[in-house]
């Protein structure tokens, strides 16, 4: 059976993993390593547990810890070409990813790593790369999106393989807009290449998911631009508007920003 737990999703730090019986990955650990340890004690989890480590980009927020957990336990990391070279110039991060633990994926290609096949596929944020990941294990099909500045077909493509979705649902329009920013971070947030809203991720639910779709986790929110209960409601009224009952078509939740969830089975 295939789990999933998050250990943080957001501007402090994301970290998401999955688990079969046998093997486990980490995709993004930008969460300290001590921290990520306390969390794995709580859950009756080992590190030794996890294999492999996917990288979406290089921010900081992404890729604190993953040289630190990579040269500690020995586990390689698969990111895109130009991702580890923006991880290896990321003045934020010390411990940088050992070139024999580098592995490279390209986008569109899948790739078996252990029990997992894995696909990248682009996503527009202004980083030196960004992808998304489909991960197939345990006859599951899973896909994480995050730090989306929009939705392309591509990326809907991938919404409508999803038995279970992370997508992003990062800020609310008009509290970016009416909110403390300055101008230039505003502008950054709302681009093409910047966060996904609610209203957003909410569309991009309801134009490509399917009758597969089991459950979604919004992920990535901000803390001053968004609140757990209204990044909920947003989505959640126009999946109403459209006739898609969440808690009947599907089930969806809203990933904490510094704290971990349960460990979710994936059946």
């Amino acid at each position: 059976m295939l789990k999933f737990i998050s250990f943080g999703s957001g501007s402090s730090g994301n970290c998401y993993m999955l688990m079969t019986p046998t093997d486990g990955l980490l995709i993004d650990i930008g969460v300290g390593i001590r921290g990520l340890k306390k969390n794995f004690r709580d859950y009756g989890l080992s590190l030794s547990q996890v294999h492999h480590v996917l990288v979406t980009h290089d921010h900081a927020d992404h890729i604190k810890s993953v040289g630190s957990f990579s040269k500690d336990y020995h586990v390689p990391v698969y990111a895109t070409e130009k991702v580890h070279e923006g991880m290896m110039k990321n003045y934020c991060v010390q411990q940088k990813v050992a070139s024999d633990m580098k592995r490279f994926v390209e986008k569109g290609k899948t790739i078996r790593v252990g029990d997992f096949l894995v696909t990248p596929f682009a996503v527009p944020h202004d980083s030196s790369d960004n992808v998304g990941y489909m991960i197939e294990a345990e006859g599951v099909t899973f896909v994480i999106i995050t730090d989306a500045g929009s939705v392309t077909d591509e990326m809907k493509g991938f919404i409508t393989k999803a038995n279970y979705l992370v997508i992003e649902a990062n800020h609310d329009e008009e509290m970016v807009v009416n909110g403390p920013y300055p101008q230039f971070l505003k502008g950054r947030i709302l681009s093409a290449t910047g966060h996904l809203s609610n209203r957003s991720c909410g569309l991009a639910l309801v134009e490509n998911m399917t009758e597969q779709l089991r459950y979604v986790w919004l992920c990535h929110l901000s803390e001053e631009n968004n609140h757990p209960e209204l990044a909920r409601k947003t989505v959640e009224s126009l999946l109403r508007d459209y006739g898609i009952i969440v808690g009947v078509d599907l089930k969806m939740e809203v990933l904490k920003r510094t704290t971990p969830t349960g460990i979710y089975e994936l059946v």
